[in-house]
């Protein structure tokens, strides 16, 4: 759990270390903006985004009884955070496993990416999705519940 806090919490002090610096120097709206900046970079790159990652095989076992899809994704990846924001609230009822938490995921990314860790990875009805466009992940959703 601590890995997945450590770029925020650097995003936020390397902000505060430089607006400082702008501080000091007396520039008050850029340190104010850049600080900004560095707090919502850290935000986007948090576990806040990206709520309730399980482990894989709990992922596929919930996904054969309920029919919904599953998303193997990474922290820092912007395709992965282009799909959580798209999705909006709908993405709640995905089953989304961290490949970077989860060696399990990892292995099942890759069996299916040719060994590479490529996510936005979403397997729906067993088939696997690289990188889907959001709103036809969202469709296969509509479809599934």
């Amino acid at each position: 759990m601590t890995r997945a806090w450590i770029l925020p919490i650097l995003l936020v002090l390397c902000g505060s270390v430089v607006a400082t610096g702008l501080i000091r120097s007396e520039n008050l709206a850029a340190a104010a903006v850049l600080l900004l900046v560095f707090v919502l970079l850290a935000g986007v790159n948090s576990p806040l985004i990206f709520l309730r990652s399980i482990g894989a095989l709990e992922a596929q076992s919930r996904s054969a009884v309920d029919g919904r899809p599953v998303v193997f994704w990474r922290p820092g990846c912007t395709y992965c955070l282009r799909l959580r924001i798209r999705l909006g609230r709908s993405a709640r009822q995905l089953h989304w496993v961290d490949i970077w938490r989860d060696p399990a995921g990892a292995a099942a990314v890759r069996a299916v990416n040719e060994g590479n860790e490529t996510v936005p990875t979403v397997i729906v009805a067993g088939q696997p999705y690289v990188n889907p466009d959001p709103s036809w992940v969202r469709e296969q959703l509509s479809r599934s519940v």
